[in-house]
């Protein structure tokens, strides 16, 4: 299935390759794991119609560099997006994040001195104590699994995937998934960017959600069974004037089990602008 990410910056850590799409106000979406932009393959083109939208791949994931070595915890993720936002030169831009680039967004945001215009949580990795199930394992036993005969290897991934759509994936798009991770350096890159993924990296920040200023919506699948509904409860309660809402019927990834809900939500949460440049949250 075809996904291009034509544009390419240089990190101190490889190369985050990036695109670009349509006209208007910027907005960047930042997707987690074990996914890549591939993710926003139907969201981008649709908000491409009234936004300028940008998605990349994680340095470690996607089409991005994936080598040994790397830095790839969440600090390291966030001081990579606060680069992006400058080569960019994006001063205040939406920003819409899933899974962990939840974490990523709200490091960058509260730790590395970047502004939004507005944020969308959903399905995100935000803080409290979310370093469990599978996720625990992998870092526990990295070392093991990442010596999985690649049969098993990729079955574990491709049920991991399984396991965060309500609804399935249509024909072709787990395959996508998968390929990054498949072969002895997709195995390795795996359980690499997995075991370097740490809770205490949002517990860092915390205390400083309830200081967030920005316009915040939190969307959440009500079938979502790697972050259950009581994630979305444990963050819409620390940022208490930010907007929650559900979408029945789906799981963690949106993107897959609702697309046309999530867009709704996203166009309906942006700020409109008048002729004079401020938000309608600006007055």
């Amino acid at each position: 299935m075809s996904w291009t990410l034509g544009e390419e910056f240089e990190t101190p850590e490889g190369v985050v390759r990036w695109g670009v799409m349509g006209s208007g106000d910027p907005v960047v979406l930042v997707h987690g794991t074990p996914y890549s932009s591939f993710l926003w393959r139907d969201i981008a083109p649709a908000l491409a119609r009234t936004r300028t939208v940008f998605v990349f791949d994680h340095l470690g994931f996607g089409r991005s560099d994936r080598r040994e070595g790397q830095d790839l915890g969440l600090v390291a993720h966030g001081r990579n997006f606060a680069r992006l936002l400058d080569h960019w030169e994006l001063s205040r831009p939406s920003v819409v994040a899933h899974d962990i680039g939840g974490a990523v967004a709200l490091r960058t945001l509260l730790s590395e001195g970047r502004d939004y215009r507005d944020l969308t949580l959903f399905d995100a990795v935000s803080g409290g104590e979310w370093e469990r199930g599978l996720f625990r394992l992998i870092l526990e036993h990295a070392d093991v699994l990442g010596q999985l005969p690649d049969y098993a290897h990729e079955a574990l991934v491709a049920s991991h995937m399984r396991h965060a759509t309500h609804v399935g994936f249509r024909p072709g798009v787990l395959d996508a998934f998968l390929e990054p991770w498949r072969g002895p350096a997709g195995q390795a890159a795996f359980y690499r960017q997995y075991r370097q993924i740490r809770q205490a990296d949002t517990a860092e920040y915390e205390h400083l959600l309830g200081g967030i200023s920005i316009p915040v919506r939190i969307v959440w699948g009500r079938e979502d069974r790697i972050l259950p509904p009581e994630y979305a409860e444990w963050l819409h309660a620390r940022i208490p004037h930010a907007e929650l809402h559900w979408i029945e019927g789906a799981g963690h990834l949106l993107q897959e089990d609702a697309p046309g809900q999530l867009v709704s939500h996203l166009i309906a949460g942006f700020p409109r602008t008048d002729q004079e440049g401020r938000t309608d949250q600006e007055g």
